[in-house]
């Protein structure tokens, strides 16, 4: 098991309570200054797969911020953004 797949194998045992509260707390930090690729990819790990993770993601940031994030990511990161953002 590699690093990364440690949280995954915690949040596979989260209510969607639990993993809206979390990714709820990645919004509010991608808020503060959290790039937003992080924000993508632990959210995608929380939610357990990109699908999820794109629903809360629009459910919890305005259609500007979602703009602004991938504004915000260039190269390939802006790309990995978009798939959630956009």
């Amino acid at each position: 098991m590699l690093k990364e797949d440690v949280g995954t194998e915690i949040y596979k045992t989260w209510s969607n309570a639990q993993r809206r509260e979390e990714i709820a707390k990645l919004v509010q930090g991608y808020r503060s200054g959290l790039p937003a690729s992080i924000m993508c990819k632990i959210s995608d790990s929380i939610a357990g797969n990109r699908k999820r993770a794109r629903k809360y993601l629009h459910e919890m940031l305005t259609p500007e911020e979602r703009q602004i994030a991938v504004d915000s990511e260039t190269g390939e990161m802006m790309v990995f953004v978009r798939g959630y953002m956009l």
